[in-house]
Parts: structure tokens; C-alpha cells; sequence
């Protein structure tokens, strides 16, 4: 594996990025220039294609991007998909970047890359999924066409979208006057949407968000300040989890969750000692989880705010939890 590409404005190491192509690939272009400037949080390490002759290709190679292509003619989709993952995997990449790939990708496919595989499309999603977008837009009487940058899910061009770009339609405009205005805005967003999906498991605000979403969800859950830190706790009652960002000055950003004790908490900072660290100025049955590390299991992070919870909530709260959760 290469070694990684450190950002010169922050010293913090890129995002490795693979990005699929099928045709010229200038999607794959703009990200590629764009990922040559001093402050972008991502690097292209892999661009991979489903034809050999595909333009992007060469264009990566000339420009010192490592390659990948194989023709999906005479493969099952499915094993044409596990060769492409396996590709991609093996240069490093942590995010995937559609940009012109046209391959239906089986949901294996998608779910190994959930919420870090990315497409670009030519139109103002919700309107005009799938193809010919410009000529839809045109012949409905629109005033304007568009882009759109979106997270990919296993329906077709469905995922959460990340940021648009309208762009007028002319009067007389066709199909490919539209289509080669819309590429100039397509090479505008989609740079600044993947940098800003890359970083953004490292920025407070989302990961206090995420959070949030968390901890409001449990019974009589309410937010609060203190100690100069977001906070959560049950209402008239304890808290029972607090979100700390660069707290004190430490540089970290973490979540600080009840514990059993002690030896939990050696254990665990044993274990991890990069994501697991002794809260200053709490008990020894705290323990706080980095956050800002780059890649959080949430579903781990759901269960430690869960289990604080129960740890300083009324018995007949928690009772009335377990009935729940009976039935």
C-alpha cells in the first residue's frame, strides 16, 4: 500500500479515494486536479473501469494514478462486482467515487460500502432518475436542469444527496447544450462534496449529531451544557453522557460514557489506547471514546450511550424499558 498523502495545510493525512470510470472519465479528472491542491483532504489512489479502452484510464496512468480495468462481458454481475471490490480494497481506498460508471452495483456491492461510496448525477434529484435526464427536463417545461452529488444505496440514484447545483435552461437549448453546461457545474461540486463527506467524521458538529441522534432517542433523554460541554441526561435526574471537543485543550473529540468500574476502564484503554482514554476531572467508572479517529462504529457507540443510561436511570424506568423490550 502507498504510503498516505499528508494535507500540507493541517499536517492530518489524506482520505484515500478509488474512483470507477467507464467512458472519458472527466468527473474523475476534476476530482483527480482538484485532490493536487495543497489543502484538499483526499488523495485518488485507485481509478478502476469495466473497459479496458475506457479514456480515464489513460489520463489516470499519465498522471501517476494507479489502474485497474476489467471488461464485464461474459461475467456474472456478481463476480464482476467481488473482482472490482477486491481491487479497490486492496489499493487502500476508504471511499469509493462514481464518476461515469454505468453498472447497475448489486446490493453486496453497496452495502460493503454503505455511507462511503459516492455517485454524481445529471439532474435535481428527486426529478429524473436513470437516463436522459437533460432531454426529461427540457420536454417537462423546466427552468432549470442540474446535478446532484449523493451518497449510493441500493436503489438507483436514491441515496441522500450531499449538494446540488441548478443550472438554467435556455431558450432552444437541446439535450447537449444543456448537458455541456451541467458538466461544467458537475466539475464544480463534485470536489467540494466528496472533500466535505471525507472530513466530516472528524468535525464536531457531525459528530455531535450523531450523537444526539443517540441519546435523544432514550426515554425522558434530555440536552443540556455542563462543565463547559455538551451534555445528556435523563430529565430531573443524571447524566449520562457528555460530548467533549478539544475539552481542556486535549485536541480530541470524544464521547464520555458510564462505565463499571475501574477495571473496565483499564481494560478497554489496554485494548485501544488511540480511541480509549481516562477522562480528566471524571471518576474511574467514566471512560471516553475517541471520536475523530476517522471510522466509528456506531452501532457500539448506540450500545455505550445505551448502557450509561441504564446505569443511572430510576429502576422504574429501566423496568418499564425491559417490558418494552419483552414485546
Amino acid at each position: 500500500m502507498a504510503d498516505a498523502v499528508v494535507n500540507a495545510a493541517d499536517g492530518q493525512a489524506r482520505a484515500k479515494v478509488a474512483v470507477l470510470v467507464s467512458g472519458s472519465g472527466t468527473n474523475m479528472a476534476a476530482l483527480l486536479y482538484a485532490s493536487r491542491l495543497a489543502d484538499c483532504p483526499y488523495e485518488i489512489v485507485l481509478v478502476a473501469a469495466n473497459d479496458p479502452d475506457a479514456k480515464g484510464l489513460a489520463l489516470a496512468r499519465a498522471e501517476g494514478v494507479a489502474t485497474f480495468a476489467l471488461s464485464h462481458k461474459g461475467m456474472a454481475r456478481a463476480d464482476h462486482d467481488a473482482a472490482m471490490d477486491a481491487a479497490i480494497r486492496a489499493s487502500g481506498a476508504q471511499w469509493v467515487a462514481l464518476a461515469g460508471y454505468m453498472r447497475i452495483l448489486t446490493p453486496g456491492f453497496v452495502a460493503g460500502w454503505e455511507g462511503r461510496m459516492v455517485n454524481i448525477h445529471p439532474s435535481l434529484l428527486p426529478r429524473y432518475t436513470g437516463l436522459h435526464t437533460h432531454e426529461r427536463a427540457i420536454a417537462a417545461g423546466d427552468s432549470h436542469g442540474g446535478v446532484s452529488v449523493h451518497l449510493v444505496t441500493a436503489e438507483l440514484d436514491d441515496g441522500p444527496v450531499l449538494g446540488q447545483i441548478p443550472v438554467a435552461i435556455l431558450p432552444g437549448d437541446t439535450a447537449e447544450t444543456l448537458a455541456a453546461r451541467v458538466l461544467i457545474a458537475e466539475h464544480q461540486l463534485y470536489s467540494r462534496c466528496l472533500a466535505d463527506l471525507v472530513t466530516r467524521e472528524t468535525r464536531p458538529d457531525w459528530l455531535l449529531g450523531k450523537v444526539r441522534e443517540r441519546a435523544m432517542a432514550l426515554p425522558r433523554a434530555e440536552e443540556t451544557i455542563s462543565h463547559g460541554m455538551g451534555c445528556f441526561g435523563i430529565a430531573k435526574g443524571k447524566k449520562f453522557a457528555y460530548f467533549s471537543a478539544d475539552h481542556h485543550g486535549d485536541g480530541r473529540v470524544a464521547l464520555l460514557v458510564k462505565i463499571s468500574g475501574i477495571d473496565e476502564q483499564a481494560l478497554l484503554i489496554e485494548q485501544d489506547p488511540h480511541r480509549y482514554f481516562r477522562p480528566a476531572y471524571f471518576g474511574d467508572d467514566w471512560i471516553a471514546i475517541r471520536l475523530d479517529c476517522g471510522v466509528n462504529d456506531w452501532d457500539m457507540i448506540a450500545e455505550r450511550i445505551a448502557r450509561s443510561w441504564r446505569a443511572v436511570a430510576p429502576r422504574t424506568l429501566t423496568a418499564l424499558m425491559d417490558a418494552a423490550d419483552a414485546f
